[in-house]
């Protein structure tokens, strides 16, 4: 077991300013901009100006953007999130290293149909649109109900999925600590402004988090061609039965995840009122493929406050394995 990496909430911000000495400079502001990388000087499509596809497969129609070239990286979103609610700086960093592929959920969105409230039925759209891709395997990401949707995948087809990224998600069974009442509050409001992402996202008590929140918004209203639609208030209700069955836990997912071999990474930050960084801590040894990073003055949404940061991260986890 000592050749496991288990970090804890110090010495992840240790390595936070260690990574950002390494591998970023400063822009004043605290605004953080990667160093260039050389090796990637060719042109790329960015985030903003990906066309959206359909996969239509067994009856099924499933919308998707793909963006750079490498390893497979099928992204799963949040939460009444479409297509244009990924950060395209996050997105556009991955694509350095990644073939990256984000998609909405039948039912949501452009994908026609009913959300399930099953996450293995969504994890089978999931290993079907990869086969749409003709993706023998793939790294697997989820972003808060998109990370539980990921944990239930990886669990369900490990013969495909070779990585598995949580960003501000739980692990499957009753949580140590809950959710805020705050969160619901604001997580139900019809649409979201600034100061409801900032408090959702981000860390409303910090300076610099609210000052990424702002930056983080603008660079998702970029796109203005070929945009999603939002998703139906009757819809959201099908997100929390999903969650519900998620909780109670009945397959035996957690138990399942404590035997998986494929390498994990939950990526958290300190203030998170959805899912909080509390409930891994509460499994440290329990999960030995898991590293664990808490990211200092974020909220729920690290990857949009720390774009460059957090693709990084990603990065190293896929290219340097520490586990045989």
């Amino acid at each position: 077991m000592n050749r496991i990496l288990r970090l804890t909430s110090q010495v992840a911000i240790t390595l936070l300013s260690l990574t950002l000495l390494q591998h970023c400079k400063s822009t004043g502001e605290n605004k953080i901009e990667s160093v260039p990388d050389s090796s990637s000087s060719h042109q790329v499509i960015k985030a903003v100006d990906a066309k959206t596809e359909f996969a239509e497969i067994n009856n099924k129609k499933i919308a998707y953007r793909s963006v750079g070239s490498g390893t497979p990286l099928i992204l799963c979103t949040r939460y009444r999130a479409v297509l244009d609610d990924w950060d395209p700086l996050f997105i556009d960093e991955l694509a350095k290293t990644f073939q990256v592929i984000t998609f909405d959920y039948i039912g949501v969105g452009l994908s026609p149909g009913e959300l399930s409230t099953d996450f293995a039925v969504i994890s089978d759209d999931i290993k079907d649109l990869a086969a749409f891709l003709k993706l023998n395997k793939f790294a697997i990401g989820g972003w808060s109900y998109g990370g539980m949707i990921a944990q239930v995948c990886s669990v369900l087809y490990p013969d495909l999925v070779t990585h598995t990224v949580l960003i501000g998600t739980s692990p499957p069974g009753k949580p140590v600590k809950a959710t805020a009442d705050l969160f619901m509050e604001v997580s139900s409001k019809p649409v979201y402004e600034l100061k409801d992402e900032t408090v959702l996202f981000f860390e409303p008590t910090s300076a610099l988090s609210r000052a990424t929140a702002e930056r983080s918004r603008q660079r998702i209203q970029q796109r203005t061609t070929d945009r999603d639609v939002a998703v139906p208030e009757k819809v959201w209700s099908r997100y929390f039965l999903g969650i519900g069955e998620y909780i109670k836990d009945k397959t035996g997912t957690l138990e399942k995840l404590k035997d998986l071999k494929t390498p994990i990474l939950v990526v958290s930050g300190t203030r998170d009122i959805a899912c909080p960084a509390e409930n891994w801590f509460a499994l440290n040894g329990q999960i030995p493929s898991l590293q664990l990073i808490v990211v200092p003055q974020a909220g729920h949404g690290p990857q949009h406050q720390y774009p460059q940061l957090v693709a990084q991260y990603i990065s190293d986890f896929v290219k340097r394995p520490i586990l045989e």
